[in-house]
C-alpha cells in the first residue's frame, strides 16, 4: 500500500473514533448539516454546566476560548487574526459585504447562476441601489473562466463565487479565479462553506479579498458559528452596520461613549455572540488540525477524494448517471447522481429509514462523504439504494 493510502486510512480511522454518529448512521450528508465531533459535544456539555452553575463568572474564560478559535481560523487559511471576524453563518458574511460595500448606481456583481441562494439573494437585493447582478451559467456543471471574464466590465466591483458548488461539487481553482477578478479590476468574494475543513487554502497566496464559511458542514461544528475573512487592506472599505458595544476599541468601557472602531475585522461582530457554538467549533478545528489539515496540505482531502471516488465507481456500476464532474483538481467531496426511472425524493426517504443520510440536490441525489466514512458506509449506501 502506498504511503498516501496508509495516511488516508489512518486519518479515516482516527477521525471515525471521534464521530459518534458513525455508530448508527452511514452519514453521507456533510454538504448539508454535519454531525458534530465528540470533542465538540464535550465542550458543549462543559459550557452548559458552567453556564448553569456559575453564569457570568465564567465569561472571561469563554472569551479566551473564543480568541483561540479566531487564532485557529486564521491559521487554517494563512490569515492574520485581525482579518478574522466570527459571525453566525455564511449568509451573514455575504450580507455584510453586500450591504456595506460603497456601491454606486451602475455597478455590478458577477456570480454563477447555480449558486446557493445565499450567494445570490444578497447581491440581487442591491437592485434598489442601482447595482446589477450578472449571472454566468456553468456548462455541464463546469465553470468557464473565460465566460466569467467576458461577463465583467469596468463597473464590475465584486465577483462572488463558491469554492465548491453545493449541487455539482465542482471545485474552483481559487488562485485562478482570484487572478481573474483582479485582472478585471474587481474583488473576489469566496463562499468557502463547501470546501473549508477539507481542502487547504492560503488566502494570502491566493489573494482572496473576502471569505465566509459556516462551521456546520465540513468543519464539523454546530450551526450558528461561522468564519469571515477580509484582507486587512479592505478594512475601511466597508461601512460598518449594526455597530455595537463589541465594535469599538474600548468595548468593555460602557460608561464612556466614543465611536472608535476596532482596527480589525472583529469590528463587524457588533455584540454578543454564540459562545457555546464557537467554543464547540474550536474543538472540531483543533481536531482537524491534529489530523493534518493546514493551509498548505490536507490528508483529510486525500481521504475524502479517495472515498468519494470509490462511491462513484460503485454508483456507475449500479447504473447511476453522474451529474457531477470528477475531473482532477475540480473534484470535491460532493457527488450528485440520478438513478434512471426512479424518483430522488422517494429514494432518499427510503435511505433515511435505513440510517443512510444523503440529500436531494441539483435534480438528483447528493452524497457528501467526509474523511471518516469508509467502505462499510458505502456498502450500506449501495444496499439502501438497491432496496429503495
Amino acid at each position: 500500500m502506498h504511503d498516501n493510502q496508509q495516511g488516508s486510512r489512518s486519518v479515516c480511522q482516527d477521525l471515525r473514533r471521534q464521530m459518534p454518529v458513525a455508530k448508527k448512521w452511514a452519514y453521507l450528508d456533510h454538504a448539508a448539516v454535519a454531525p458534530i465531533t465528540a470533542p465538540s459535544q464535550k465542550a458543549i456539555q462543559e459550557w452548559s454546566l458552567e453556564a448553569t452553575r456559575e453564569g457570568v463568572c465564567r465569561w472571561s474564560s469563554w472569551t479566551r476560548k473564543i480568541e483561540d478559535v479566531r487564532c485557529l481560523a486564521a491559521e487554517l487559511i494563512q490569515a492574520n487574526q485581525c482579518e478574522i471576524a466570527l459571525l453566525p453563518n455564511t449568509t451573514s458574511g455575504i450580507g455584510l459585504v453586500a450591504e456595506c460595500f460603497p456601491w454606486e448606481s451602475g455597478d455590478n456583481v458577477v456570480t454563477l447562476a447555480n449558486e446557493f441562494p445565499s450567494n445570490l439573494y444578497p447581491w440581487m437585493n442591491l437592485h434598489r441601489r442601482g447595482v446589477e447582478t450578472r449571472l454566468v451559467s456553468p456548462r455541464d456543471g463546469v465553470v468557464d473562466l473565460n465566460l466569467l471574464a467576458e461577463t465583467c466590465d469596468q463597473r464590475t466591483r465584486i465577483i462572488s463565487l463558491s469554492w465548491v458548488g453545493y449541487a455539482t461539487g465542482y471545485r474552483l481553482d481559487v488562485q485562478a479565479v482570484s487572478q481573474l477578478a483582479h485582472d478585471q479590476g474587481a474583488l473576489l468574494f469566496l463562499d468557502a462553506i463547501q470546501g473549508l475543513g477539507v481542502f487547504p487554502l492560503d488566502v494570502s497566496r491566493c489573494k482572496v479579498d473576502f471569505l465566509a464559511a459556516d462551521g456546520h458542514k465540513w468543519m464539523l461544528g454546530p450551526e450558528g458559528a461561522g468564519l469571515f475573512y477580509m484582507r486587512s487592506e479592505h478594512l475601511d472599505l466597508l461601512r460598518p452596520m449594526q455597530v455595537g458595544w463589541n465594535s469599538v476599541v474600548r468595548r468593555y468601557d460602557y460608561d464612556h461613549i466614543h465611536l472608535d472602531l476596532r482596527p480589525e475585522a472583529s469590528r463587524y461582530e457588533g455584540g454578543s455572540m454564540n459562545m457555546v457554538g464557537f467554543i464547540a467549533l474550536g474543538e472540531s478545528l483543533s481536531l482537524l488540525k491534529r489530523l493534518g489539515l493546514s493551509s498548505q496540505a490536507s490528508p483529510i482531502a486525500d481521504q475524502v477524494i479517495q472515498v468519494t471516488e470509490a462511491a462513484v465507481e460503485r454508483l456507475e456500476r449500479a447504473g447511476a448517471v453522474l451529474l457531477s464532474t470528477r475531473d482532477g483538481k475540480n473534484r470535491s467531496g460532493i457527488v450528485c447522481f440520478q438513478l434512471p426511472g426512479r424518483e430522488p425524493a422517494a429514494i432518499r426517504r427510503s435511505c433515511m429509514k435505513k440510517n443512510v443520510a444523503l440529500s436531494c440536490r441539483g435534480g438528483g441525489l447528493r452524497i457528501s462523504p467526509h474523511a471518516y466514512n469508509n467502505e462499510e458506509d458505502l456498502d450500506r449506501l449501495m444496499l439502501a439504494l438497491q432496496e429503495g
